[in-house]
């Protein structure tokens, strides 16, 4: 049973990688989550922001990956062009384009009056 857990950690760490390797959008969305954790420290983030901070950065990153993968099969199983395969990607793009929306106004709301604050 512990082996079961440890080899689904390792196909999630290869996900990972596959993600940060084949993706630019998933790098480039790791670069703005660190920059959000490292304005959030030097801004002395509260708990309760910290939560929002964070939870943002994973629904962004999960909704990347989880696009990329939707992409991956639709591409395996039709690799010619198909209609119902593009409304399939461009729904699965959309959902990442909404968690990217939150995530950016989530920021804007936390970060802004701590940055009025520092000037």
């Amino acid at each position: 049973m512990l082996d079961k857990k440890i080899r689904s950690i390792g196909y999630a760490l290869k996900g990972l990688r596959l993600a940060w390797r084949e993706e630019f959008n998933f790098r480039l969305e790791i670069a703005f989550g660190i920059c959000a954790v490292l304005l959030g420290i030097a801004f002395h983030l509260s708990a309760i922001e910290w939560l929002f901070v964070i939870g943002a950065i994973g629904i962004v990153l999960s909704a990347e990956a989880l696009n990329t993968a939707l992409e991956e099969l639709c591409d395996m199983l039709r690799p010619t062009h198909d209609s119902h395969v593009g409304k399939i990607k461009d729904l699965a793009a959309a959902g990442v384009f909404l968690a990217s929306v939150s995530a950016a106004i989530i920021g804007v709301i936390i970060f802004i009056p701590h940055m009025f604050r520092f000037l």
